[in-house]
C-alpha cells in the first residue's frame, strides 16, 4: 500500500514534481530577498521595496502571466494534434513585445505621479519597476511554450535559476553594504532575464514548424484573461496596496503586512508548481475530448489545494507573528487573527485560480472575468467599511476571494463539457 505522500504525488498532474523543485527555490527566494532587504534597509526604504515588489507581483503578473497561460493552453492543444509550436512563438513574441511597449509607455508618461504616490518621489524606483516588467515578459513568454510542450525540466530550471540568482544577488547587495531600495529592487529585473537566457537553448531545440495560427486565435481570449488576472492580482495584493493608499504614513504596518502576506501565501507558492502542469493537463484532456480525465484532474487538484491551504494556514496562525519578526525584522503590529484571515483568503484564492483555469480551458473566459469582477467589487466594499485599516483589508482579501470562488463554481457546474474529441497524443516531458 502506498504511503500518503505517494498518494498525494500520484494525484498531481504529470510534470508537477519537476516544476515544484524550481518553484520551491523561487518561493524561497522571495523570503530571502525580502528578509535580507528588511535587515539591510531603513523602514522607509523597505517600504519602497515592499510596494515595488507588490506592484510587480500584482500588475506585472496580471499583465504578463496570461500570456503564459494562453500559450500553454494553445500549444498543448496543438501538441495533441501533432502541430509544431514555432508559428505560435513567433506571433506571441510580437504580441508580448507590443504589450510590454504599451506598459512601459504608460509608466514613462505617469512616472512622476507613480513616484510620488508609491515611492516617496523616487523616480529611479519607477525605472526599476519598468525593468522588472521586461524580465516578467520574457519569462512568461518562454515558459508558456515550454509548459505547453510538456518540457517541465527546462521550465523548472528557469524558475530555479531565477530564484537562485535572487537569493545570491540579495546577499551580494548586503555584503557590499548596499543600503538603497534601488539596489534590492533591480534584482527583480536581472534574475529573470538571466534565467531566460540560460533556458533558451532547450526551448530552441524543441521548436517545430506547423500550421500558422491566426492572430484572432492567439488574442481572442488573451484580453479577457489579462483583465481577469489583473483583478486576481489586485485581490491577492490589495492588503498592502490599500493600506499604502489609505494610510500612507503607516510605514511599519505596510512592511509588516507585506511580510505577513508573503508568509500566509506559502501554499500559493506551492500551488504555482501545480499550475503549469495542471493547465497543460486540462488543455490536453479537453482537446482530446476526455471528459472523465478532465473532471478527475480538477477534483484531485482541488483536494490537494485544500490540504495545502489547511496545513499552511495552521502554521501561519500559530507561528506567523513570531516568524515575521525573526525572518523579516517586521514590527510587532500583527497577531494571530491577522494571519487567520490572510490564510483563509489564500485558500479561497487558490480554489478560485483552479476553477478559473477550468473555465479558460473550456473557452469560457467571460465567466472567469465575471467571477473576478464580483470578487473585486466585494473587496472594495469591505475595504471601505469603518474600522482599523489592517482588519478591513484582511477581511476584504478573504471575502473577495470567497465570492470569486463561489461565482466561478456556479459558472462551471453547467459548463462541464469539452470540445469535440480529437486523436490524443501524449504530452510528455522529453527533456
Amino acid at each position: 500500500m502506498r504511503n500518503p505522500l505517494a498518494r498525494v504525488l500520484a494525484a498531481l498532474p504529470a510534470g508537477t514534481p519537476v516544476v515544484a523543485a524550481g518553484t520551491v527555490v523561487l518561493g524561497a527566494a522571495s523570503y530571502v530577498h525580502l528578509g535580507v532587504a528588511g535587515h539591510s534597509l531603513s523602514v522607509d526604504a523597505m517600504a519602497n521595496v515592499s510596494v515595488l515588489w507588490t506592484i510587480v507581483m500584482s500588475i506585472g503578473i496580471g499583465v504578463f502571466f496570461p500570456i503564459e497561460q494562453e500559450l500553454t493552453r494553445i500549444v498543448a492543444a496543438r501538441a495533441v494534434l501533432g502541430h509544431g509550436a514555432l508559428p505560435v512563438l513567433r506571433k506571441a513574441a510580437l504580441l508580448t513585445g507590443g504589450i510590454l511597449a504599451a506598459t512601459l509607455a504608460v509608466l514613462a508618461a505617469a512616472s512622476r505621479p507613480i513616484a510620488d504616490s508609491f515611492f516617496h518621489g523616487d523616480l529611479a524606483m519607477v525605472a526599476a519597476l519598468g525593468a522588472a516588467f521586461v524580465g516578467l515578459a520574457a519569462g512568461y513568454l518562454t515558459r508558456g511554450i515550454l509548459a505547453g510542450l510538456g518540457r517541465f525540466t527546462a521550465y523548472g530550471t528557469q524558475l530555479g535559476v531565477d530564484g537562485g540568482l535572487r537569493m545570491g544577488l540579495a546577499f551580494g547587495c548586503a555584503a557590499a553594504g548596499a543600503h538603497t531600495a534601488l539596489a534590492f529592487s533591480l534584482i527583480l529585473a536581472v534574475a529573470p532575464l538571466v534565467s531566460v537566457l540560460v533556458t533558451l537553448p532547450p526551448l530552441v531545440r524543441v521548436l517545430r514548424p506547423g500550421p500558422a495560427i491566426a492572430w484572432r486565435d492567439l488574442s481572442r481570449g488573451l484580453w479577457l484573461l489579462i483583465c481577469s488576472t489583473l483583478l486576481a492580482q489586485l485581490v491577492v495584493n490589495a492588503v498592502v496596496l490599500s493600506t499604502q493608499l489609505l494610510e500612507p504614513t503607516a510605514v511599519a504596518l505596510i512592511a509588516a503586512l507585506l511580510n505577513a502576506l508573503v508568509l500566509a501565501r506559502v501554499p500559493l507558492f506551492v500551488f504555482g508548481s501545480l499550475q503549469a502542469s495542471l493547465l497543460s493537463g486540462l488543455s490536453s484532456a479537453a482537446a482530446a475530448g476526455d471528459r472523465p480525465a478532465f473532471n478527475q484532474l480538477l477534483r484531485r487538484s482541488g483536494a490537494v489545494i485544500c490540504l495545502l491551504g489547511g496545513a499552511g494556514g495552521a502554521v501561519a496562525v500559530a507561528l506567523g507573528p513570531w516568524l515575521i519578526r525573526v525572518l523579516f525584522a517586521a514590527p510587532p503590529v500583527l497577531g494571530g487573527w491577522d494571519f487567520l484571515w490572510l490564510s483563509l483568503g489564500t485558500l479561497f484564492y487558490m480554489l478560485a485560480m483552479l476553477l478559473g483555469q477550468a473555465l479558460m480551458v473550456l473557452d469560457r473566459h467571460r465567466f472567469q472575468l465575471l467571477g473576478w469582477v464580483l470578487g473585486t467589487a466585494c473587496l472594495v466594499g469591505v475595504t471601505l467599511l469603518p474600522g482599523p485599516i489592517a482588519t478591513r483589508t484582511e477581511l476584504a482579501y478573504f471575502a473577495g476571494s470567497a465570492v470569486t470562488c463561489l461565482g466561478m463554481l456556479a459558472a462551471l457546474r453547467p459548463a462541464r463539457r469539452t470540445p469535440s474529441p480529437n486523436p490524443p497524443t501524449a504530452v510528455l516531458d522529453r527533456v
